[in-house]
Protein backbone atom coordinates (compact mmCIF):
# COMPACT_ATOMS: atom_id res chain seq x y z
CA UNK A 1 0.00 0.00 0.00
CA UNK A 2 1.56 3.61 -0.88
CA UNK A 3 -0.04 6.95 -0.10
CA UNK A 4 0.85 8.58 -3.20
CA UNK A 5 0.36 12.16 -4.80
CA UNK A 6 -2.57 12.68 -5.56
CA UNK A 7 -4.04 13.33 -9.29
CA UNK A 8 -6.89 15.21 -10.92
CA UNK A 9 -9.55 12.61 -11.34
CA UNK A 10 -9.63 14.05 -15.13
CA UNK A 11 -6.42 12.35 -15.49
CA UNK A 12 -7.82 9.16 -14.30
CA UNK A 13 -11.00 9.06 -16.25
CA UNK A 14 -11.72 8.07 -19.49
CA UNK A 15 -14.35 11.10 -19.53
CA UNK A 16 -11.79 13.46 -18.34
CA UNK A 17 -13.80 15.15 -15.76
CA UNK A 18 -13.08 15.51 -11.99
CA UNK A 19 -11.18 17.29 -9.45
CA UNK A 20 -8.50 16.07 -7.43
CA UNK A 21 -9.15 14.10 -4.39
CA UNK A 22 -7.53 14.85 -0.39
CA UNK A 23 -5.47 11.62 -0.45
CA UNK A 24 -4.13 8.60 -2.94
CA UNK A 25 -3.74 5.31 -2.11
CA UNK A 26 -2.22 2.85 -4.72
CA UNK A 27 -2.68 -0.70 -3.91
CA UNK A 28 -1.30 -3.11 -6.02
CA UNK A 29 -2.00 -6.44 -4.00
CA UNK A 30 -4.53 -7.97 -2.36
CA UNK A 31 -3.46 -7.77 1.29
CA UNK A 32 -2.71 -3.94 0.35
CA UNK A 33 -6.02 -3.42 -1.06
CA UNK A 34 -7.49 -5.30 2.32
CA UNK A 35 -5.30 -2.82 4.24
CA UNK A 36 -5.63 0.70 2.32
CA UNK A 37 -9.70 -0.11 2.99
CA UNK A 38 -9.51 -1.42 6.25
CA UNK A 39 -7.75 1.98 7.42
CA UNK A 40 -9.68 4.21 5.44
CA UNK A 41 -13.15 3.09 6.48
CA UNK A 42 -11.90 3.08 10.35
CA UNK A 43 -10.87 6.84 9.78
CA UNK A 44 -14.42 7.82 8.61
CA UNK A 45 -13.47 9.52 5.58
CA UNK A 46 -15.44 9.87 2.25
CA UNK A 47 -13.85 7.32 -0.26
CA UNK A 48 -13.83 5.81 -3.60
CA UNK A 49 -12.30 2.92 -5.21
CA UNK A 50 -10.85 3.72 -9.06
CA UNK A 51 -9.98 0.73 -11.24
CA UNK A 52 -9.94 1.96 -15.34
CA UNK A 53 -11.90 4.77 -14.68
CA UNK A 54 -14.15 4.11 -17.82
CA UNK A 55 -17.74 4.17 -15.93
CA UNK A 56 -17.45 7.29 -13.83
CA UNK A 57 -18.92 10.41 -14.25
CA UNK A 58 -16.95 12.74 -11.45
CA UNK A 59 -18.10 16.62 -10.50
CA UNK A 60 -15.10 19.02 -10.89
CA UNK A 61 -15.18 20.09 -7.31
CA UNK A 62 -12.42 18.17 -5.47
CA UNK A 63 -13.49 15.08 -3.68
CA UNK A 64 -13.15 15.08 -0.07
CA UNK A 65 -11.74 11.78 0.99
CA UNK A 66 -9.54 9.20 0.03
CA UNK A 67 -9.22 7.13 -3.92
CA UNK A 68 -7.87 3.83 -3.78
CA UNK A 69 -6.98 2.94 -6.92
CA UNK A 70 -6.97 -0.95 -7.52
CA UNK A 71 -4.07 -1.92 -9.34
CA UNK A 72 -3.87 -5.96 -8.75
CA UNK A 73 -3.34 -8.22 -11.87
CA UNK A 74 -3.27 -11.79 -11.96
CA UNK A 75 -5.40 -14.93 -13.83
CA UNK A 76 -5.43 -18.64 -11.89
CA UNK A 77 -6.51 -21.12 -14.17
CA UNK A 78 -8.76 -23.93 -11.84
CA UNK A 79 -10.58 -26.70 -12.30
CA UNK A 80 -14.24 -26.76 -12.83
CA UNK A 81 -16.60 -29.31 -11.34
CA UNK A 82 -18.26 -29.54 -14.98
CA UNK A 83 -16.54 -31.60 -17.50
CA UNK A 84 -15.38 -29.12 -20.61
CA UNK A 85 -15.45 -25.85 -18.16
CA UNK A 86 -12.42 -24.57 -16.66
CA UNK A 87 -12.88 -21.41 -13.91
CA UNK A 88 -10.50 -18.60 -13.58
CA UNK A 89 -9.92 -16.58 -10.73
CA UNK A 90 -9.17 -12.91 -11.35
CA UNK A 91 -7.76 -10.06 -9.53
CA UNK A 92 -10.04 -7.09 -9.12
CA UNK A 93 -7.32 -4.58 -10.79
CA UNK A 94 -6.69 -6.91 -14.28
CA UNK A 95 -7.73 -5.15 -16.93
CA UNK A 96 -11.23 -6.33 -18.42
CA UNK A 97 -9.96 -6.68 -22.21
CA UNK A 98 -6.51 -8.10 -21.35
CA UNK A 99 -9.08 -11.12 -19.79
CA UNK A 100 -10.56 -11.29 -22.79
CA UNK A 101 -7.55 -11.74 -24.81
CA UNK A 102 -6.10 -14.31 -22.58
CA UNK A 103 -9.56 -16.90 -22.40
CA UNK A 104 -9.40 -16.09 -26.48
CA UNK A 105 -5.94 -17.66 -26.59
CA UNK A 106 -6.80 -20.44 -24.00
CA UNK A 107 -9.83 -21.50 -27.06
CA UNK A 108 -11.89 -20.92 -23.84
CA UNK A 109 -15.44 -19.25 -24.84
CA UNK A 110 -18.38 -17.15 -22.69
CA UNK A 111 -16.36 -13.90 -22.91
CA UNK A 112 -15.98 -13.33 -26.01
CA UNK A 113 -17.85 -10.73 -27.23
CA UNK A 114 -17.32 -8.49 -24.76
CA UNK A 115 -13.51 -7.75 -25.83
CA UNK A 116 -12.65 -4.29 -25.63
CA UNK A 117 -15.04 -3.14 -22.89
CA UNK A 118 -12.88 -0.67 -21.15
CA UNK A 119 -12.27 -1.06 -17.14
CA UNK A 120 -10.84 -3.49 -14.55
CA UNK A 121 -12.29 -6.84 -14.13
CA UNK A 122 -13.64 -6.28 -10.36
CA UNK A 123 -15.84 -3.70 -12.01
CA UNK A 124 -17.30 -5.79 -14.08
CA UNK A 125 -19.98 -7.33 -11.86
CA UNK A 126 -21.09 -4.41 -10.21
CA UNK A 127 -22.95 -3.33 -13.34
CA UNK A 128 -23.09 -6.67 -15.07
CA UNK A 129 -21.24 -5.60 -18.00
CA UNK A 130 -22.34 -6.66 -21.59
CA UNK A 131 -22.55 -6.30 -24.82
CA UNK A 132 -24.06 -7.69 -28.33
CA UNK A 133 -25.61 -10.99 -26.45
CA UNK A 134 -23.36 -11.67 -23.42
CA UNK A 135 -23.61 -10.36 -20.00
CA UNK A 136 -21.11 -11.25 -17.28
CA UNK A 137 -24.15 -13.15 -15.28
CA UNK A 138 -24.04 -15.65 -17.92
CA UNK A 139 -20.55 -17.27 -16.66
CA UNK A 140 -19.70 -15.13 -13.44
CA UNK A 141 -19.35 -17.87 -10.75
CA UNK A 142 -18.28 -15.92 -7.55
CA UNK A 143 -16.58 -12.84 -6.20
CA UNK A 144 -14.34 -12.37 -2.93
CA UNK A 145 -15.85 -9.17 -1.41
CA UNK A 146 -14.23 -7.05 1.46
CA UNK A 147 -17.06 -6.09 3.36
CA UNK A 148 -17.37 -1.72 5.23
CA UNK A 149 -19.71 -2.77 7.55
CA UNK A 150 -17.58 -6.16 9.47
CA UNK A 151 -14.23 -5.06 7.08
CA UNK A 152 -14.16 -9.13 6.80
CA UNK A 153 -13.53 -11.03 3.43
CA UNK A 154 -16.18 -13.21 2.11
CA UNK A 155 -17.08 -15.63 -0.80
CA UNK A 156 -20.08 -14.46 -2.23
CA UNK A 157 -21.82 -16.33 -5.29
CA UNK A 158 -23.12 -14.81 -8.21
CA UNK A 159 -26.86 -15.58 -7.24
CA UNK A 160 -26.26 -12.98 -4.13
CA UNK A 161 -25.10 -10.11 -6.23
CA UNK A 162 -29.01 -9.70 -7.46
CA UNK A 163 -27.21 -9.24 -11.16
CA UNK A 164 -30.21 -7.47 -13.75
CA UNK A 165 -29.91 -5.25 -16.77
CA UNK A 166 -26.15 -3.32 -15.83
CA UNK A 167 -27.12 -3.32 -12.46
CA UNK A 168 -26.31 -5.18 -9.16
CA UNK A 169 -26.71 -5.26 -5.16
CA UNK A 170 -22.99 -3.11 -5.29
CA UNK A 171 -24.30 -0.71 -7.73
CA UNK A 172 -24.45 2.81 -7.01
CA UNK A 173 -27.42 4.06 -8.96
CA UNK A 174 -28.65 7.47 -9.54
CA UNK A 175 -30.11 8.76 -6.58
CA UNK A 176 -28.94 6.01 -4.44
CA UNK A 177 -26.82 4.13 -2.61
CA UNK A 178 -25.44 0.54 -2.96
CA UNK A 179 -27.50 -1.99 -1.53
CA UNK A 180 -24.46 -3.77 0.01
CA UNK A 181 -21.38 -1.40 0.46
CA UNK A 182 -18.00 -3.33 -0.26
CA UNK A 183 -15.21 -3.68 -2.61
CA UNK A 184 -14.47 -7.22 -4.76
CA UNK A 185 -11.33 -8.07 -4.53
CA UNK A 186 -11.18 -10.87 -7.12
CA UNK A 187 -13.61 -12.51 -9.48
CA UNK A 188 -13.85 -16.13 -10.50
CA UNK A 189 -15.49 -17.11 -14.02
CA UNK A 190 -16.38 -20.51 -15.73
CA UNK A 191 -16.01 -20.36 -19.28
CA UNK A 192 -16.17 -23.20 -21.75
CA UNK A 193 -13.13 -25.24 -23.43
CA UNK A 194 -13.82 -24.69 -27.10
CA UNK A 195 -9.85 -24.29 -28.78
CA UNK A 196 -9.80 -22.83 -31.92
CA UNK A 197 -12.37 -24.72 -33.37
CA UNK A 198 -15.62 -22.90 -35.21
CA UNK A 199 -18.56 -23.41 -33.69
CA UNK A 200 -22.02 -22.27 -33.72
CA UNK A 201 -22.65 -18.78 -32.79
CA UNK A 202 -25.68 -18.50 -30.64
CA UNK A 203 -27.88 -15.11 -29.99
CA UNK A 204 -29.24 -13.08 -33.04
CA UNK A 205 -28.05 -10.01 -30.87
CA UNK A 206 -24.12 -11.33 -31.79
CA UNK A 207 -24.87 -12.54 -35.50
CA UNK A 208 -27.29 -9.33 -36.61
CA UNK A 209 -23.66 -7.02 -35.22
CA UNK A 210 -21.11 -9.45 -36.57
CA UNK A 211 -23.44 -10.17 -39.80
CA UNK A 212 -23.64 -13.45 -39.02
CA UNK A 213 -26.54 -16.01 -40.59
CA UNK A 214 -28.47 -18.84 -38.20
CA UNK A 215 -26.08 -21.04 -39.86
CA UNK A 216 -23.14 -19.37 -39.61
CA UNK A 217 -20.03 -21.02 -37.10
CA UNK A 218 -16.79 -19.03 -36.16
CA UNK A 219 -14.39 -19.29 -34.12
CA UNK A 220 -13.92 -17.51 -30.40
CA UNK A 221 -10.92 -15.45 -31.81
CA UNK A 222 -12.63 -14.33 -34.97
CA UNK A 223 -15.76 -13.20 -32.62
CA UNK A 224 -13.08 -11.07 -30.80
CA UNK A 225 -11.82 -9.28 -33.47
CA UNK A 226 -14.76 -8.77 -35.10
CA UNK A 227 -16.61 -7.17 -31.84
CA UNK A 228 -13.33 -5.37 -31.59
CA UNK A 229 -13.54 -3.92 -35.16
CA UNK A 230 -17.30 -3.04 -34.52
CA UNK A 231 -16.82 -1.15 -31.39
CA UNK A 232 -13.47 0.65 -32.48
CA UNK A 233 -16.09 2.07 -35.64
CA UNK A 234 -18.26 3.16 -32.90
CA UNK A 235 -15.46 5.09 -31.10
CA UNK A 236 -15.77 2.81 -28.01
CA UNK A 237 -12.67 1.22 -28.11
CA UNK A 238 -10.15 3.73 -26.00
CA UNK A 239 -7.88 5.42 -28.56
CA UNK A 240 -5.35 8.69 -27.20
CA UNK A 241 -5.87 10.23 -30.87
CA UNK A 242 -10.12 9.65 -31.51
CA UNK A 243 -12.09 12.56 -29.41
CA UNK A 244 -15.08 10.32 -29.86
CA UNK A 245 -13.31 7.68 -27.33
CA UNK A 246 -13.19 10.39 -24.00
CA UNK A 247 -16.11 8.91 -23.15
CA UNK A 248 -18.01 6.29 -20.38
CA UNK A 249 -19.11 4.24 -23.21
CA UNK A 250 -22.92 4.32 -23.39
CA UNK A 251 -24.44 7.43 -20.80
CA UNK A 252 -27.44 6.08 -20.91
CA UNK A 253 -28.79 2.69 -20.21
CA UNK A 254 -30.93 1.04 -23.17
CA UNK A 255 -34.56 1.60 -21.55
CA UNK A 256 -36.39 -1.93 -20.19
CA UNK A 257 -39.61 -1.34 -20.71
CA UNK A 258 -43.18 -3.52 -21.09
CA UNK A 259 -44.60 -4.89 -23.86
CA UNK A 260 -47.36 -2.55 -23.74
CA UNK A 261 -45.19 0.71 -23.47
CA UNK A 262 -43.02 -0.49 -26.21
CA UNK A 263 -46.39 -0.59 -28.53
CA UNK A 264 -46.57 2.82 -28.14
CA UNK A 265 -42.94 3.45 -29.66
CA UNK A 266 -42.67 3.73 -33.63
CA UNK A 267 -41.95 0.22 -35.47
CA UNK A 268 -38.95 1.29 -36.20
CA UNK A 269 -37.47 1.63 -32.92
CA UNK A 270 -35.13 -1.86 -32.35
CA UNK A 271 -36.26 -3.73 -29.46
CA UNK A 272 -34.90 -6.98 -27.80
CA UNK A 273 -37.74 -9.10 -25.99
CA UNK A 274 -36.04 -9.57 -22.48
CA UNK A 275 -38.43 -12.43 -21.51
CA UNK A 276 -39.77 -15.49 -23.54
CA UNK A 277 -43.73 -14.90 -24.63
CA UNK A 278 -44.97 -17.34 -21.94
CA UNK A 279 -47.40 -20.61 -22.89
CA UNK A 280 -48.55 -21.83 -19.34
CA UNK A 281 -50.21 -25.67 -19.15
CA UNK A 282 -52.80 -26.37 -16.28
CA UNK A 283 -53.03 -29.31 -15.19
CA UNK A 284 -56.53 -30.02 -13.36
CA UNK A 285 -56.40 -33.51 -11.20
CA UNK A 286 -59.25 -35.27 -12.47
CA UNK A 287 -60.79 -35.74 -8.80
CA UNK A 288 -60.58 -32.02 -8.53
CA UNK A 289 -62.55 -30.87 -11.91
CA UNK A 290 -65.51 -29.17 -11.59
CA UNK A 291 -66.05 -27.95 -15.80
CA UNK A 292 -64.66 -25.01 -15.32
CA UNK A 293 -61.52 -23.77 -16.69
CA UNK A 294 -59.45 -21.50 -14.31
CA UNK A 295 -58.94 -18.08 -15.72
CA UNK A 296 -55.05 -17.96 -17.39
CA UNK A 297 -52.71 -16.21 -15.34
CA UNK A 298 -51.51 -12.84 -16.62
CA UNK A 299 -47.45 -12.87 -18.03
CA UNK A 300 -45.81 -9.45 -17.79
CA UNK A 301 -43.18 -9.45 -20.69
CA UNK A 302 -40.34 -6.66 -20.90
CA UNK A 303 -38.72 -5.39 -23.98
CA UNK A 304 -35.21 -3.69 -24.25
CA UNK A 305 -35.58 -0.61 -26.53
CA UNK A 306 -32.65 1.14 -28.25
CA UNK A 307 -31.75 4.29 -26.22
CA UNK A 308 -29.85 5.66 -29.28
CA UNK A 309 -32.67 5.05 -31.47
CA UNK A 310 -34.45 7.26 -29.30
CA UNK A 311 -32.24 9.74 -28.73
CA UNK A 312 -31.27 10.70 -32.36
CA UNK A 313 -34.77 10.60 -33.24
CA UNK A 314 -35.87 12.88 -30.72
CA UNK A 315 -33.63 15.14 -33.17
CA UNK A 316 -30.48 14.71 -31.87
CA UNK A 317 -28.17 13.95 -34.09
CA UNK A 318 -24.30 11.80 -33.71
CA UNK A 319 -21.94 15.07 -32.98
CA UNK A 320 -24.53 17.37 -31.41
CA UNK A 321 -23.58 19.80 -29.25
CA UNK A 322 -24.95 23.02 -27.35
CA UNK A 323 -23.87 26.23 -28.33
CA UNK A 324 -20.41 27.13 -26.99
CA UNK A 325 -19.98 23.63 -25.55
CA UNK A 326 -17.26 21.73 -25.18
CA UNK A 327 -19.61 18.51 -24.66
CA UNK A 328 -20.92 16.68 -27.37
CA UNK A 329 -22.00 13.40 -28.42
CA UNK A 330 -19.79 11.09 -30.40
CA UNK A 331 -19.76 11.61 -33.94
CA UNK A 332 -20.12 7.90 -34.28
CA UNK A 333 -22.65 6.83 -32.13
CA UNK A 334 -25.28 8.68 -29.80
CA UNK A 335 -25.68 6.80 -27.35
CA UNK A 336 -21.75 8.11 -26.16
CA UNK A 337 -21.18 11.40 -23.86
CA UNK A 338 -17.76 12.68 -25.11
CA UNK A 339 -15.64 15.35 -23.87
CA UNK A 340 -14.33 17.45 -27.29
CA UNK A 341 -11.53 18.91 -24.87
CA UNK A 342 -11.43 20.23 -21.80
CA UNK A 343 -15.59 19.98 -21.03
CA UNK A 344 -15.85 20.40 -17.66
CA UNK A 345 -18.38 17.68 -15.91
CA UNK A 346 -21.03 21.08 -15.53
CA UNK A 347 -21.20 20.91 -19.60
CA UNK A 348 -21.20 17.23 -20.03
CA UNK A 349 -24.18 17.14 -17.33
CA UNK A 350 -26.20 19.67 -19.48
CA UNK A 351 -25.81 18.16 -22.38
CA UNK A 352 -26.90 15.07 -20.56
CA UNK A 353 -30.12 16.57 -19.39
CA UNK A 354 -31.08 18.46 -22.68
CA UNK A 355 -30.99 14.88 -24.20
CA UNK A 356 -32.98 13.02 -20.91
CA UNK A 357 -35.31 15.92 -21.63
CA UNK A 358 -35.99 15.61 -25.50
CA UNK A 359 -36.47 12.01 -24.94
CA UNK A 360 -38.75 12.62 -22.70
CA UNK A 361 -41.08 14.89 -24.72
CA UNK A 362 -40.93 12.85 -27.83
CA UNK A 363 -41.69 9.92 -26.56
CA UNK A 364 -42.74 9.32 -22.95
CA UNK A 365 -39.41 7.75 -21.45
CA UNK A 366 -36.81 9.08 -19.16
CA UNK A 367 -33.43 7.45 -20.00
CA UNK A 368 -31.10 7.04 -16.86
CA UNK A 369 -27.06 7.36 -17.04
CA UNK A 370 -24.83 3.82 -16.83
CA UNK A 371 -21.87 5.64 -15.30
CA UNK A 372 -21.30 6.29 -11.32
CA UNK A 373 -22.20 9.62 -10.75
CA UNK A 374 -19.87 11.49 -8.02
CA UNK A 375 -20.29 14.75 -6.73
CA UNK A 376 -22.55 15.71 -9.58
CA UNK A 377 -26.00 15.20 -10.24
CA UNK A 378 -28.47 15.22 -13.36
Amino acid sequence: MTEVTPLPLSQLTTLQTGGTPARMIDARTRDDLVDALRRTWAQGDGWLVLGGGSNLFVGDEPFDGTVVRILTRGIERMPSPTPGRVRLRVEAGHSWDELVAFSVEAGLAGIEAMAGIPGTVGAAPVQNIGAYGQEIADTLVEVELLDEDSGEVSTVTAAELGLGFRTSVLKQHHGSVAERSAVILSVTLELVEVGSAERAVAGDQLRTALGLGPEASVSVAWIRDHVLQTRARKGMVLDPDDPDTRSAGSFFQNAIVSDSFARTLPDECPRWPMTPAEDPVTVIPLAAWDGYLPAAPEYRTEVKVSAAWLIENAGLRKGFRLPRSRAALSTKHALALTNRGGATAVELAELARFIQGRVLSEFGLILQPEPVLVGVEL
